[in-house]
């Protein structure tokens, strides 16, 4: 699994920062026919939903991968966890 996707996501927040600054400095005033706030806001957050996607999607595997790496007599089981919590 590699970090492709996650550098996407930041290259297009990079890209969106960049044109809020254009916007800001008045080097461009519309994208075709759509205003470059808009335009901006999207590829913000299509670059933010990329990100959070491949972070949440390495989280669930390193749990999976935890799960099936732990030896079955090594985990105390839900119950026992419970007991303990309690007293």
């Amino acid at each position: 699994m590699n970090r492709t996707p996650r550098l996407i996501g930041y290259a297009l927040m990079a890209i969106a920062a960049a044109l809020a600054v254009a916007l800001r400095r008045g080097v461009i005033d519309s994208f075709g026919p759509f205003p470059v706030a808009a335009v901006a806001l999207l590829i913000g957050m299509i670059g933010v939903m990329i990100v959070f996607t491949d972070l949440m999607v390495r989280g669930l595997y390193a749990q999976v991968g935890a799960a099936k790496n732990a030896a079955p007599g090594n985990a105390a089981s839900h119950e026992e966890m419970k007991c303990d919590d309690e007293g």
